[in-house]
């Protein structure tokens, strides 16, 4: 199951991830906040996009006008396995395709 990043899904994060988890459903998350008790989540890193739109304030303040800023795209993606649910799922990931990052 593909689960998007919109405001519904958002607010109802836990509930999503436990829907999911009662149904036995691998699923993959836009947003890191499902990655507590989600399967994998991959999308943009959002504090970096955060620090990037420091940057385009910073130009809008010293004169530059909105329309002139170029679009950008995201540069950088996070991709977070939570193994403890591919074992409850009875899924294996090979060894060689991740790395362990202790969760909170």
């Amino acid at each position: 199951m593909i689960v998007f990043g919109d405001i519904l899904t958002i607010r109802q994060a836990p509930r999503v991830v436990g829907l999911a988890a009662e149904y036995h459903l691998p699923a993959i998350y836009f947003f890191r906040q499902f990655a507590d008790g989600g399967l994998v989540v991959y999308g943009p890193d959002i504090a970096d996009l955060f620090r990037r739109a420091g940057g385009y304030v910073d130009k809008i303040l010293k004169g530059t006008k909105p329309a002139d800023l170029p679009v950008e795209q995201p540069t950088k993606f996070e991709l977070v396995i939570n193994m403890k649910t591919a074992k409850a799922l009875d899924l294996t990931v090979p060894a060689p395709r991740y790395s362990f990052v202790p969760m909170r």
